[in-house]
This record gives C-alpha cells, structure tokens and sequence, in this order.
C-alpha cells in the first residue's frame, strides 16, 4: 500500500469510517499500514475536527450534518439576506478581474449581478453559475469539469481539482455550509471538501460568503481554519460574537448593506 502523508491520511480514515458507519484501531492500522498509535493519534485529531467521534477500541460516523439539502431547497432559504451579501459582494470585484465563484447559493446570486461587466473572466464549478452567465458575451466562463454532484450542482473530485490546480485567480467567493471557530469551515461531503481546498490555494484572495445560518454550525468534512479567510461578507442577523471571533482571527468583516469593519 502507498504511504500517506498525514493529513491524506486522517482524510481517507475519515471517509472510511463514514462509509462504514464505525471502524476498530487494529482495523484501521491493518487498513492504512500505521501502528495502532497512529491511529489513535489520528481518531483523536478527527474527533477534535468534529469529523467522528471515538469509542472504546475504535470510532464512529458523525450523523448529524452528514446529508446537504439540494440547491432548489437551500435556494429560497433566507433568500433576502443572501441577496444583500451577493449585493454587496460586487464591491469586491472590479473590470479585467479573473474570479472563483464557488458553487452555493450566495454565490448563484451574485453571479445573477455580474452580467453588466465589459470585461471579467468567472472561473467555476457551479452548473447553475455557468447557466446564468451563459448568455453574458462579455464575460469570459471557464468551467472547472469534474463529477457532478447533483445536490449542489457542483462540479467535483479529481478532475476538477487538477483544473483548479493548473489556474490562479484574484479573488474566490466562497460559499460554505458551517463556520465555527473551532471546527473551522465545513461541509458535508469529503469530496467536495477537498475541492474547495483547491480553490482556496489557487486564490490571492479568499471572500467568504455566508449568511448568518451557518454560524456555530459544524459539517462533516472540514474545508479550512477561519484564519486562511482573507474577508467575510455577513448579513445583519450574524450574531457580534461570531463578528469578534472572525476579527480575532484577522479576517475584515463586510455586514451586507453596511461598510466593511
């Protein structure tokens, strides 16, 4: 079996263990060709990351937050606020910028306000970002390919990663389905996951976008620590705790409809 590194590691241990819904030590050592103390280094290390949760001998898939909605039942979900996020977001974004557009439904309506650009190339992995933007001559779209997901719409998995892997953009608008400090941003899906990491490297500047909804909330898959989040783009509704705990990371914070902090 080909060595791991740590992390793909603890990721494929992860996975294992959602698949199987539980998995022992001697299990996973025999599995991943570690001693038994890796393992438990690593199941604590997950359990800490909100991943599983450990038993006496072993570990055991988290539940909750496993299963996303589809995109049509999360689209009208606090469909104002994120309209004002997506509003103000187009501060961000200025003529003959290259720009990640992260598929979500934040991110669906800010791509909605992007037709009047002369001149703006939108890199991304949304099916229904590209729909929208399909009939804007001006702007040019480039679709990152992959396996489509059909409850996101979005395009994931090896191959879009080594698309997004060969490209770099000036600003990524990311959408995500939990932000907690201490779990940092997550997602319910793994693959997914790994392809918004993708993204997050091939940006200079990474935008948050996310609507007070997924604050305190904690997925499956852990994408990233709130610190590598340049700004984040809030509705008024985002409680000032979550606000301090972003800026005690260093991350500015944009409240939709107000000047940024």
């Amino acid at each position: 079996m080909t060595t791991l590194f740590e992390e793909e590691r603890k990721r494929e241990i992860a996975q294992y263990v959602q698949s199987r819904g539980r998995a022992l030590v001697p299990e996973l050592a025999v599995q991943f060709n570690v001693s038994e103390s890796t393992v438990r280094r690593d199941l604590r290390d997950l359990e800490e990351a909100r991943q599983l949760r450990r038993t006496h001998g072993g570990a055991v898939a988290i539940e909750q937050d496993s299963v996303e909605p589809t995109f049509i039942e999360k689209e009208d979900r606090y469909r104002s606020q994120k309209e004002e996020i997506a509003r103000s977001a187009l501060a961000f974004i200025e003529e003959g910028d290259t720009i990640f557009l992260d598929s979500g439904t934040t991110t669906y309506y800010l791509a909605q306000h992007l037709k009047d650009f002369q001149e703006l190339t939108v890199v991304t992995n949304s099916n229904m970002v590209a729909e929208v933007l399909k009939q804007a001559k001006h702007i040019q779209i480039l679709l990152t390919g992959g396996t489509l997901r059909h409850e996101t719409q979005a395009m994931v998995g090896p191959l879009a990663n080594r698309s997004i892997g060969a490209i770099r953009v000036n600003k990524l608008f990311l959408a995500m389905n939990g932000v907690d400090t201490d779990a940092g941003l997550t997602t319910p899906n793994l693959t997914e996951a790994e392809t918004k990491r993708c993204m997050i490297q091939a940006a200079k500047q990474i935008i948050l976008v996310a609507d007070h909804s997924k604050f305190g909330q904690i997925s499956f898959a852990k994408v990233a620590d709130l610190a590598e989040i340049h700004h984040c783009i809030v509705d008024e509704a985002v409680s000032e705790q979550a606000i301090g705990e972003m800026e005690a990371e260093g991350i500015k914070v944009t409240i939709a409809g107000r000047t940024s902090r």
